[in-house]
This record gives C-alpha cells, structure tokens and sequence, in this order.
C-alpha cells in the first residue's frame, strides 16, 4: 500500500484541531476526514470516527499494523508542514 495523495486542510481556530487530511492509496481509494491534532507531546492524527454511546468514539478506518500507522502518521504531518510553510 502507497499513499499516492495527501491533501490537508486548514481549521480556523478548532482548540487542538489544526486541520483536516484525506489521503489517496495506490491512486484508487481515498479516506476522508482525518485530524491533525495538537497534543500535550506535538502533532498527531486521529482517524476518522463517529460517535457510538456517551461519549464514546469508534474509528470508522484505520491501519491495523503500527508501522502503517506510523507511515500514515508521518506522511500527513509531512504535508501538513509544507502546507504551513507555504503559509509564511
């Protein structure tokens, strides 16, 4: 699996929010509505989810492996920097 497609975009002033990715997988399948969130320790994502109970959120997709996590993770803050740095 190869993420072909990252596009990131920007939430004014949500709190911890900072924006919002989809990302294309070998150019044939998109997920939508992934969260780059500022945390306590820096960036990271939260994929998507819908409410299910008080409270409670359940991931609707997302990597079963860490290490696709972690690709996953690393290519949208990737473009999330860049996005930000064409800002400035």
């Amino acid at each position: 699996m190869k993420i072909t497609d990252v596009r990131v975009r920007k939430v004014p002033n949500e709190g911890r929010l900072c924006a919002v990715a989809s990302i294309t997988l070998d150019d044939e399948f998109v997920v939508h509505d992934i969260k780059i969130i500022e945390g306590e320790k820096g960036l990271f994502i939260a994929m998507p989810s819908k409410k299910s109970g008080e409270n409670q959120f359940r991931d609707i997709a997302h990597p079963i492996k860490a290490e696709t996590r972690e690709y996953v993770q690393n290519e949208i803050l990737k473009a999330y920097e860049n996005e930000m740095n064409k800002e400035e």
